[in-house]
């Protein structure tokens, strides 16, 4: 071949190679990787399809890699699950778990919780405590008055004194007070009541020698306390807001100016003998404290033991106000409210009076 003739043949040559380049697929200088369909959900498969070039072609007929062929089946079922679960009691979809349970068993997903069919949950009355700062620091007082003085005293009045012994030193002061509740009884128009009130001092007095004892309450006469706060919350005082005073323990104004009320009616109070008068009221101050030993469990346990007191004080008081008129049914009332250790007050009596002072 002559050397005037190798351009020729060059020419040739690649008009050969650009043929035969036109009519094979595309050379591809680097390799795609293959894609990657997860068995996890139907969203993976639909991102990782994404990644396949749009001349890639795929059977039709041939099942994706790793079960992606469940994945067209699986956005129906959770339709299909989310129109037969019910919408959560908040009003949002179904989470995913309950849409797995329905689409499994086939079964709507019940809610005890958010079934229209239960009646409403109960409200329980908010308590009337306007002066609440004030009222929390008076009692961490008496808590503090309680811890140190009284608690100890009755702790040691019930290890020393037996316990008949304590239980005639309680029907005797509940026995003074039978006089007072038999005027506040006439005062709000129960003169049966007082009646029975002044038959049950009668009674105590005499046979139960001055009250130690309780034959009234055996032979079927009812015990029912009134005072004068009660009486003015008949009247139409009812609603009033709640005070805790130092060493009295909760009250009400309205239950302030009861105390105002009672006090001169206070048999103790009539007493000439100081000694004797601090004596019987200091008694029946460790009396009262003994009593409430029923309930320092609960109080101790509370999540805010200052809201416990005030409003199972609050819901007793009104109670005691309003049970009459409801039919006095004690069954509306708590168990561990009707007792008188559910009651955590000092009464006026107990409080010593300074010599010299009415």
């Amino acid at each position: 071949m002559s050397a005037r003739s190798l351009p020729l043949a060059g020419a040739l040559l690649a008009l050969a190679l650009a043929g035969c380049a036109g009519t094979g697929d595309p050379v591809r200088s680097t390799p795609e990787p293959a894609a990657v369909v997860s068995s996890a959900s139907a969203s993976d498969a639909a991102a990782s399809s994404a990644s396949v070039p749009a001349n890639a072609t795929t059977p039709s007929a041939a099942p994706a890699a790793d079960g992606a062929a469940d994945a067209p089946a699986q956005p129906a079922a959770a339709a299909a699950a989310a129109d037969a679960a019910p919408p959560a009691a908040d009003g949002q979809a179904p989470t995913q778990a309950e849409l797995d349970y329905a689409a499994i068993y086939g079964e709507e997903v019940y809610d005890p919780i958010a079934d229209p069919t239960l009646p409403d949950p109960a409200q329980m009355p908010a308590s009337y405590d306007p002066w609440e700062p004030f009222n929390r620091r008076m009692h961490r007082f008496n808590n503090a008055i309680d811890r140190t003085i009284a608690k100890p005293l009755a702790t040691a009045y019930m290890k020393v004194v037996p316990r008949p012994v304590r239980l005639g030193v309680t029907n005797f002061f509940s026995n003074l007070g039978q006089p007072v509740s038999a005027l506040n009884a006439l005062l709000q128009g129960k003169p049966m009541q007082a009646g029975q009130s002044l038959g049950r001092f009668v009674v105590n007095s005499t046979l139960g020698i001055g009250g130690i004892f309780d034959p009234a309450s055996d032979a079927d006469i009812p015990n029912r306390s009134e005072d004068f706060g009660q009486t003015l919350g008949v009247w139409g005082w009812e609603r009033s807001r709640y005070l805790e005073l130092p060493l009295f323990g909760p009250r009400t104004v309205r239950d302030a100016f009861g105390m105002v009320g009672d006090a001169p009616l206070s048999p103790t109070r009539q007493l000439d003998d100081n000694r004797t008068r601090i004596f019987l009221q200091g008694l029946q101050l460790v009396d009262v404290r003994t009593r409430l030993m029923a309930v320092d469990r609960m109080r101790e346990g509370a999540a805010d033991e200052y809201a416990l007191v005030r409003d199972a004080w609050m819901q007793r008081r009104q109670y005691q106000i309003l049970g009459d008129r409801e039919g006095d049914d004690e069954d509306l009332l708590p168990d561990y409210l009707l007792d008188d250790e559910a009651n955590p007050t000092v009464p006026v009596d107990a409080m010593p009076v300074i010599p010299g002072t009415p």
